[in-house]
């Protein structure tokens, strides 16, 4: 059976991490590791972490694991690259404090999408669709970038069509392509797009999944800090996708912003 790696990284999260852990504990997919990365936090995030970790015990006995690291790091994604590090599943998702798996039977539709691979090749990627989400857990609605049904590393040069928590990597290619911690807040576009072009060089399919597989939490990072996250993500994409063509894609962004923009008055 496919199994799977969920990785939380948290930092003084207590205020939004326990809809993150129940909506892992509930899932009806047993072959799975939770991996949670804490950053030494001061709050209440390792009682949440410890008493998730005696919840699952009840629930799964050994067939749930947890794996529990906090110390100290240099930031987000320095605790991601040592998450990937401790991974054993087959597939790999970073889950982060706040972000949730919609349903129970979310890993499951994953692990039946991989499974039913034409070719019987495990893809390198399973991915899907995403729903925005609000503190309280109420549903905003759809990402405004939706997945292709075909996807390829040159589909991100129109943006970041997967949400980084709807994107399921290989462990055994994720391992390979770590996160570039020289950027802050958009690393996981770099990495995801790494991950696709090592896909297609090792001749490796990308899969969708029918399905939203990841809730978003609105407030995150890139949200808190917009004009870092925006200048880095041109950084990642004229290192993918060369300088001018990047200048030309982006200003076609505009109207797309604006439009949006207006939506919301």
């Amino acid at each position: 059976m496919i199994t799977f790696s969920i990785v939380t990284i948290t930092y003084q999260a207590a205020d939004v991490l326990q809809p993150t852990l129940d909506s892992v504990a509930m899932q009806d997919y047993e072959d799975l590791e939770h991996i949670i990365v804490d950053g030494a936090s001061k709050d209440d995030t390792m009682r949440l972490v410890e008493a998730h970790k005696e919840h699952l015990m009840r629930l799964h006995g050994e067939g749930r694991r947890v794996k529990v690291i906090s110390e100290p790091d240099k930031g987000l994604y320095y605790a991601m690259n040592k998450g990937l590090k401790m991974c054993t599943g087959d597939y790999v998702c970073f889950l982060n404090a706040g972000d949730r798996l919609p349903d129970p039977d979310t890993l499951s539709r994953i692990a039946a999408t991989a499974e039913g691979a034409a070719d019987g090749q495990m893809p390198a990627v399973l991915y899907g669709d995403t729903d925005i989400v609000d503190a309280e857990g109420n549903n905003l609605g759809h990402r405004y970038l939706s997945p292709p049904d075909e996807l390829s590393w040159r589909s991100f040069n129109n943006g970041m069509l997967v949400c980084h928590q709807a994107f399921y990597a290989r462990v055994d290619i994720a391992q390979q392509v770590p996160y570039d911690t020289s950027l802050r807040l958009s690393s996981d576009v770099d990495w995801c797009i790494r991950i696709m072009r090592l896909a297609e060089e090792k001749g490796l399919r990308l899969r969708r999944v029918p399905a939203v597989i990841a809730h978003y939490l609105q407030a995150g990072q890139s949200t808190k800090h917009h004009q870092r996250s925006l200048w880095e993500r041109f950084v990642v994409m004229q290192r993918h996708y060369g300088f001018f063509p990047t200048i030309f894609r982006h200003l076609s962004f505009i109207p797309r912003a604006l439009w949006r923009n207006v939506k919301k008055i």
